[in-house]
């Protein structure tokens, strides 16, 4: 009389303590080399799609950074013109030097931040609130308008279309009450 071994679950004998060598996910034997699937034909079009979409974005999100940097750069220089110009003028031995170590103090400021090229008297307005300009307790107030350019445009469009950003900063600097009325 033959007794009938049941199969156990893991594919081989009762007896065996090895399973059988059956990839059960596709059926197929070790040796077998046939290929799941064809080949396909978009292989590789992940990474051309991401790439491309990479530079769409990152582009303009790079330009961007660099306009605020920009425009950063002339808000810095625009600040530092009119405190270190309000400070050159109130301390001069008289108006006209004064105006003139202004003067120097705002280019001074503009290179600072790279703007070699932007005279400072364009930059540069004074206005004073007694005549002379230097009289004891008078007030000066300073204004410094420039123009940013956004950057990599060329100049002869700038000529025709208005690619640049204004910024603009002001100072009122009182001249010293105890001090000598200076002309």
């Amino acid at each position: 009389m033959s007794v009938d071994r049941a199969t156990p679950p893991h594919g081989g004998t009762q007896d065996s303590p090895l399973p059988a060598t059956t990839d059960e996910a596709t059926d197929q034997t070790p040796g077998d080399e046939t290929p799941n699937e064809a080949p396909d034909g978009e292989a590789g079009a992940a990474l051309v799609e991401f790439l491309g979409t990479a530079v769409l974005l990152l582009v303009p999100l790079v330009y961007l950074v660099l306009t605020l940097a920009q425009v950063q750069a002339g808000t810095f220089a625009a600040e530092g013109a009119v405190r270190e110009a309000g400070r050159a003028l109130v301390t001069a031995e008289d108006s006209g030097t004064g105006l003139a170590r202004a003067e120097a103090a705002t280019g001074i400021a503009l290179a600072d931040q790279g703007f070699d090229d932007v005279p400072a008297a364009d930059v540069l307005g004074v206005r004073c609130s007694a005549d002379p300009c230097l009289s004891p307790g008078a007030s000066v107030e300073l204004r410094a308008r420039l123009e940013v350019p956004l950057p990599f445009v060329p100049a002869a469009l700038r000529d025709w279309v208005p690619l640049a950003v204004p910024v603009e900063a002001s100072q009122v600097v009182t001249v010293d009450e105890y001090a000598v009325a200076r002309p």
